[in-house]
């Protein structure tokens, strides 16, 4: 695919939104619509998930879930990137669920309702997801950072993300597998992901070049 002029909006969470960029300009759908001609929407909100948080956040913004902003994007556009699930992993308290689940009360019924909201509002349109980026300390991590018994590991809600996606045939690039960012390294931490979680300028480059390849291919 040409992504020369096509409308592409992204809907994310901090990553998206820039943090641990210099700027805005420097966010991976900036760097993808200054690289290709393409024209990029970020609709990226720091500290927001997938699924819907049960008990609210101290920072109400926090829990304006993905699905809850899908008819604030765009009306129009050729493909439509999704990049989120870390913070579901991090800090979120919804229950992972299972391939069956079809409401937001899981990790899983959520994706179910996502794809199927943006399949909806855009079916001439690419949907794509990313999966999450490796982040430091996850690592050997029974559990995630709520500490609930019975929590997936980070590469479960990725797997999950991947299953979803396989059944509405939604194209994923797996960042988790194939960004060759990962801040367990310390060179790796200090060139594209120093807080080990957000990427840096050089992190979001690469992601952009991941980007761009794979929908070049599309």
């Amino acid at each position: 695919m040409n992504l020369k002029n096509k409308k592409i909006a992204f809907l994310g969470d901090s990553i998206t939104e820039g943090h641990g960029t210099t700027s805005v300009e420097h966010t991976f759908w900036n760097v993808l619509a200054q690289r290709t001609g393409a024209q990029s929407c970020g609709y990226g909100i720091s500290g927001t998930r997938i699924a819907p948080q049960r008990k609210p956040s101290a920072n109400p913004r926090d829990d304006i879930y993905f699905g809850s902003r899908v008819e604030e994007m765009i009306p129009v556009a050729d493909i439509v990137v999704v990049f989120g699930g870390t913070n579901d992993y991090g800090h979120g308290d919804a229950a992972f669920g299972t391939m069956e689940d079809r409401t937001e009360d899981t990790f899983y019924g959520s994706l179910h309702l996502l794809m199927q909201k943006l399949l909806q509002q855009y079916p001439e349109a690419l949907i794509v997801f990313m999966t999450p980026l490796h982040r430091l300390g996850e690592s050997g991590r029974a559990y995630n950072g709520r500490g609930v018994r019975n929590a997936a590991d980070l590469q479960a809600y990725v797997d999950a993300i991947l299953e979803v996606a396989a059944y509405y045939g939604i194209p994923v690039l797996d960042l988790f597998r194939i960004s060759g960012i990962q801040p367990e390294i310390p060179a790796i931490r200090e060139r594209y992901m120093p807080d080990g979680l957000h990427p840096c300028d050089a992190g979001h480059g690469r992601i952009a070049e991941r980007l761009i390849g794979f929908l070049e291919t599309l």
